[in-house]
């Protein structure tokens, strides 16, 4: 096997300069704005142009889990295939439900594999009601309750499909891993930057927003037929196994017909729409308070219907228990 890409600290060694973000999101308290969320962002059109655009788009970053619907399409390039609720599962950052953990069991049962199998990180649910359920229970961290446990059950049952070995299955040069890097190079049209390794366990691929909107406009208007089309019709079929109930992706994939949404840590937000449009958001400060009030106005921007987007808009911020302010897109964005 290939020695291992470059340690985490590769950026930098490469000595990549921190990117020149703008303000994107304002919380205000009684008028006042009391703190500002720094980001980029960039939407782009089918034909490549751009139809919004602030901050450094074309710096790299890494994109977290919105790298996991990419990561799908090269799992059914290498000859996965599972019920639609499932493939949507090995898209998602799920709460970790009874729903997503089943999900992940039965992924591996499929391929003749128990959760011994399984790479990543062990982990409390990431849903609120979710953790906290699983803490009276008395449960602690395990590896199917954390976020990515879909995605790695569909990784561990790739590698039985083509007879490649499972242990090992994380490493970068194993040949999972390179097919995931060369159809992520494929869908955003460009080299990754640098390379490290994301919390879960998987290689994480540093790319640009740029980059990242043009693969989820692909995604978001693929044909149905095809492997991009598979996972992007999956997650919009199923939207409750890529996040969760009461989670802000699930419900704007439910609040606007065929709009395909993925998030990710460090404050990502991904957006496709049919039409090959996309749209990527990162929040320099990794808030993610922060994600969805910008994401919701350059989506109003680009003439979604904006009665569709009005109950994502965030919690007010309170005051003795009373609104007394609220996270808006910036004024020097929105304006």
């Amino acid at each position: 096997m290939p020695a291992p890409a470059a340690p985490a600290h590769q950026a930098a060694a490469l000595n990549i300069k921190p990117p020149h973000h703008v303000p994107l999101v304002e919380v205000t308290r009684d008028g006042l704005v009391e703190s500002i969320h720094y980001g980029s962002l960039i939407a782009l059109t089918a034909g490549g142009s751009t139809a919004v655009e602030a901050g450094e788009p074309a710096a790299p970053m890494y994109p977290r889990s919105s790298l996991k619907p990419l990561q799908a399409v090269a799992l059914l390039k290498a000859g996965l295939d599972i019920p639609q609720n499932l493939l949507a599962l090995t898209a998602a950052s799920h709460s970790g439900a009874q729903m997503h953990r089943d999900g992940a069991v039965e992924i591996l049962k499929l391929h003749g594999l128990t959760e011994a199998a399984l790479g990543n990180s062990k982990d409390l649910p990431f849903g609120v009601p979710e953790r906290e359920e699983w803490l009276r229970a008395g449960n602690g961290p395990t590896q199917l309750a954390q976020n990515c446990s879909g995605k790695h059950a569909s990784m561990t049952a790739v590698c039985v499909i083509n007879g490649w070995p499972v242990e090992g299955y994380l490493h970068p040069g194993h040949p999972l891993q390179v097919l995931v890097r060369d159809t992520i190079t494929e869908l955003t049209g460009e080299e990754a930057a640098a390379v490290s390794t994301d919390g879960c366990g998987t290689p994480l691929f540093a790319h640009s927003l740029h980059g990242m909107a043009r693969a989820y406009g692909r995604l978001a208007a693929a044909d149905e037929s095809t492997d991009e089309g598979k996972v992007a019709h999956a997650m919009r079929r199923f939207p409750e196994m890529v996040a969760g109930e009461s989670r802000d992706v699930t419900a704007l994939m439910r609040a606007v017909p065929g709009l395909l949404a993925k998030d990710g840590f460090e404050g990502l937000q991904l957006v496709g729409l049919p039409d090959g449009t996309g749209v990527a958001v990162k929040i320099s400060d990794g808030g993610d308070r922060a994600r969805m009030p910008v994401t919701v106005e350059v989506l109003r921007r680009l003439g979604v219907d904006g009665g569709s987007l009005d109950t994502l808009q965030s919690p007010p911020v309170l005051g003795g228990g009373l609104p007394v302010g609220e996270l808006r897109a910036a004024q020097i964005f929105s304006n």
